[in-house]
């Protein structure tokens, strides 16, 4: 088995050493250096790298720059998809956000992680897990959202939150780490 089949299964693989790995976050950086050096005003330029980016997407969505992101293939974004200024989106596994989602500044998607033994780490080891947003998600700034998690359908999740386990359906979380403290009626 590759190391890329590898993490794709959530399997602890190497990130660090695997050529094919490594070549293909080279170009994904690439492409994100690039879709950063693109004038603000020229949207549809704008529109069309990130195409070239991401693994599929709507029509109607806006990512504002600078924009980062590990591999871009394992990103799905749905329809009125929008992310302020600093997403980084680590997708060494798929992340997929729903419709009408609203991303405020410096979030970031993190499906990595790495292994408590210090040994396996410095062997470049690490494993990733998917992450789910659904419909009608505002995430507020700062937020980080970590490995395997699910948020539900309108939600509210507030500034400052580091996400750790999934959020339901219709709910207001905040915190470190992140807590239901409202549902949406």
């Amino acid at each position: 088995m590759t190391e890329k089949e590898k993490m794709l299964l959530g399997e602890i693989y190497n990130a660090n050493y695997d050529e094919e790995l490594i070549k293909e976050r080279q170009i994904v950086k690439d492409l994100c250096y690039e879709y950063n050096k693109i004038k603000p005003s020229s949207m549809n330029e704008r529109k069309e790298k990130i195409k070239s980016i991401l693994g599929k997407t709507k029509d109607n969505f806006l990512i504002e720059q600078p924009f980062v992101c590990d591999y871009g293939y394992n990103i799905e974004i749905g329809e009125n998809f929008y992310a302020n200024h600093n997403l980084v989106i680590l997708d060494a596994n798929k992340v997929k956000f729903g419709d009408n989602v609203f991303i405020a500044p410096n979030c970031g998607f993190y499906t990595a992680g790495h292994p408590i033994n210090a040994d396996m780490r410095k062997e470049g080891l690490e494993y990733a897990k998917p992450i789910e947003i659904g419909n009608d998600v505002w995430i507020g700034g700062n937020v980080a959202v970590l490995p395997g998690v699910k948020i539900g359908n309108n939600v509210v999740i507030g500034a400052g939150s580091i996400v750790n386990k999934d959020i339901p359906s219709n709910s207001v979380a905040v915190g470190n780490p992140c807590r239901v403290i409202k549902e949406i009626k």
